[in-house]
């Protein structure tokens, strides 16, 4: 049995929503934005490129948040199902889709997918989330659900542009009224987790949450993937090219054995 490292369902909530998905938000850091990506179309284009995906494939949208590149995906003609913990983000993501959303966890995804899918992505940094023998066992999953030759893409923060732009703390997001996150960072070297103490100051009021992600350099996490039954793993930056010390983001493609 494992214990949560955090409250999941305190972070992405409502205030989550606010803060980073509405058209007068001014968000300066996230995992859903401020990734060196423009919008759900130019991920989804990036996506295609690197997946070699098609129109009619099968792709699950593995910690899909409130669906921006899962509908991006549908809406080039994917069959996509959309997989996310969080009932508040999916009521956003169900609004106007076609994309199937499940509320459900990564760490077991439902045995009846095994094989089921040509393609699996999991972006914005939606993976790390748990101690390193879960966060490999969600892996494990991911793999077990594609399909023999079927490709996977994630999509973290690249370590080596991270690390040196990590302040001890910053306004995360402001709105115009005043309303903001705060972050107070705190990395444990050992382990190389991220404990992020949150304060949300909104409508006069304020509250305080932890979230805790981990931080991978490629070689790692690029072996992981082998371990996992993942071949031909490949590092990308943001524009799709060559991984680079200065690529804002880090990119894994790999292929199911």
């Amino acid at each position: 049995m494992t214990t949560d490292l955090f409250d999941a369902g305190a972070m992405y909530d409502d205030d989550y929503l606010y803060f980073f998905t509405a058209s007068d938000s001014a968000p300066t850091h996230g995992p859903l934005v401020g990734t060196a990506y423009a919008d759900g179309t130019e991920i989804a284009g990036l996506v295609w490129r690197l997946l070699a995906l098609e129109p009619g494939m099968t792709v699950l949208d593995v910690g899909c948040g409130h669906g921006v590149l899962a509908n991006a995906l549908a809406a080039r003609g994917c069959q996509v199902t959309g997989l996310d913990s969080s009932a508040v983000f999916l009521d956003r993501a169900r609004a106007s889709s076609d994309v199937d959303f499940v509320l459900g966890d990564m760490r077991e995804l439902p045995s009846s997918w095994t094989a089921r899918f040509d393609r699996v992505v999991n972006w914005s940094t939606a993976f790390g989330y748990f101690d390193d023998p879960v966060n490999r066992a969600v892996l494990a999953e991911m793999a077990r659900v594609l399909r023999p030759g079927g490709r996977l893409a994630m999509d973290l923060d690249n370590l080596t542009s991270y690390l040196p732009a990590l302040t001890p703390s910053r306004v995360t997001a402001r709105r115009p009224n005043g309303d903001m996150l705060v972050d107070v960072h705190d990395l444990d070297p050992l382990t190389m987790r991220l404990s992020v103490t949150r304060t949300v100051l909104r409508d006069g009021r304020a509250r305080t949450l932890t979230f805790v992600k981990r931080l991978f350099a490629f070689p790692e996490l690029r072996d992981w993937f082998e371990t996992a039954g993942l071949t031909d793993v490949r590092g990308h930056g943001e524009d799709g090219g060559p991984l680079t010390a200065g690529s804002h983001r880090m990119v894994l493609a790999a292929r199911r054995a």
